[in-house]
C-alpha cells in the first residue's frame, strides 16, 4: 500500500477516555504501517509518541459552554490547515470540525433533541449544537461518515437520512493487552462484581447499586468494585450499605478486570461500550443493557432492557457470576486496517 498522508483531529490526544483511546491506538497502528500521521489536538496527554507521528498542539480552549469550545477548537483547526496547505492529504476528524473528508461518529446524535417538545428546544445552545453536528456530517466536503457501532449507524440514518449513502459500516473499537481473569472458584456467598465508567449516571451506576444490593441478599460476602466516578460524588448511593463496596475513583481499569467475577453495565445510553469489550478480552462474564452499542456482539441471555425489574437483573447476574467465558478480543491493528481500507474505497 502506498504511504498515506493522514491528519487525525481530536481535542485530547493520549490513552485517555473512550474516543481519545480510539484515536490514540489507531494512529499508532497506522504509523506502524508506515503511513505519515499528523495529530491536530488541543493537548497531548502522553509522555511520548512514536517518532513518525507529528503532534500539533493548538492550545486548550475553555471547556464550557461545550458548543463554544467546539467552535473555538474548530476555528483553530481550520486556521492551521489553511496555513499548512497540502494537495494530497486525508483529513479525518473525531470532533465537530469543518474541513474533514472523513469523520468518525462516537456518540448518539444530538439531533435526538428534536424528539422533545418545541418549547424545550428554544435555546441558543441547542441551535448551536444542531448546527455544529449538521456541519460535521453534511458538509459538502465530507465523503464518509464512520459510526463506531451499529447502534450509532441506525441513529444517524434516522436523524440524517439525506446522508445515508455516506454512512459506512461501523468500525468498532479494538482492545489493548489486558491481563486475563484467572480461572478460580467463586464462593456461592461471595465474588466480585465490577462497574467501570466515569459518566456514572449515563452508564447506570444507580441501577447497578440496586442490582448488586439484591444479589447480596444471597451472597452476603459479595464485593462491588466501582472505578471511574469521584467517590464523593457517588457516596450517597451507598448510604444504606454496611461495607461490601470499594469506590476506586478515576484509575486505570486495565488491571482490575482480572479481579472481577462479572462486569455489570446497565447503561441508559452507551454508543459502544469499551469497558464491555475490555472485560470480554480479559475473559470476564458481562451483564449489560440493550442500550449498549456492543450488544449485537453478545449472547442474548446477558442483555436486558435497562427498565427491567431489578430482580430480573439480579437473577441473570447470579446465573453468570464467575462463569467461564471465552476470551474475545479485537485488536487495534485490525481497526487501523479497516480504516485504511475505507480511505482507499472512498478517496478524499
Amino acid at each position: 500500500m502506498t504511504s498515506l498522508n493522514i491528519v487525525l483531529i481530536v481535542r485530547r490526544y493520549g490513552p485517555v477516555g473512550g474516543m481519545e483511546r480510539y484515536v490514540w491506538e489507531m494512529s499508532r497502528e497506522m504509523a506502524a504501517l508506515a503511513h505519515r500521521v499528523t495529530i491536530l489536538c488541543e493537548q497531548l496527554l502522553a509522555e511520548s509518541v512514536p517518532e513518525n507521528i507529528c503532534v500539533i498542539e493548538l492550545g486548550i480552549v475553555a471547556p464550557k459552554p461545550r458548543w463554544l469550545a467546539h467552535l473555538r477548537f474548530s476555528a483553530r483547526v481550520s486556521a492551521w490547515l489553511a496555513a499548512h496547505p497540502e494537495k494530497k492529504r486525508i483529513i479525518h476528524s473525531h470532533e465537530r470540525t469543518a474541513e474533514h473528508q472523513f469523520t468518525t461518529f462516537h456518540g448518539p446524535p444530538f439531533a435526538a433533541v428534536k424528539n422533545k417538545p418545541w418549547w424545550q428546544r428554544i435555546s441558543p445552545r441547542i441551535y448551536a449544537n444542531l448546527w455544529l453536528e449538521k456541519r460535521e456530517l453534511c458538509g459538502p466536503q465530507v465523503k464518509t461518515v464512520i459510526p463506531n457501532s451499529p447502534l450509532i449507524a441506525d441513529a444517524l440514518r434516522l436523524y440524517y437520512p439525506s446522508i445515508s449513502s455516506r454512512i459506512t459500516r461501523p468500525i468498532t473499537p479494538g482492545v489493548a493487552e489486558i491481563p486475563p481473569r484467572p480461572e478460580r472458584h467463586v464462593s456461592p456467598h461471595g465474588g466480585v462484581i465490577g462497574f467501570v465508567g466515569k459518566e456514572w449516571k449515563r452508564k447506570g451506576l444507580d441501577i447497578a447499586v440496586q442490582i448488586v444490593a439484591e444479589v447480596r441478599k444471597q451472597r452476603h460476602n459479595l464485593i462491588f468494585m466501582v472505578a471511574g466516578p469521584d467517590p464523593d460524588e457517588i457516596a450517597h448511593l451507598f448510604q444504606t450499605w454496611d461495607g461490601g463496596f470499594q469506590l476506586l475513583g478515576e484509575t486505570d481499569s486495565t488491571p482490575l478486570y482480572a479481579q472481577f467475577d462479572l462486569l455489570l453495565h446497565p447503561a441508559r445510553q452507551e454508543p459502544y461500550g469499551m469497558v464491555i469489550a475490555e472485560a470480554r478480552a480479559a475473559g470476564v462474564p458481562v451483564v449489560i443493557s440493550d442500550a449498549c452499542g456492543i450488544a449485537p456482539e453478545l449472547d442474548h441471555d446477558v442483555i436486558l432492557n435497562n427498565n427491567a425489574d431489578i430482580r430480573d437483573w439480579a437473577s441473570i447476574v447470579e446465573n453468570h457470576i464467575g462463569c467461564h467465558v471465552n476470551i474475545i478480543k479485537r485488536d487495534w491493528k485490525t481497526v487501523a486496517e479497516e480504516q485504511l481500507a475505507c480511505y482507499l474505497k472512498y478517496p478524499a
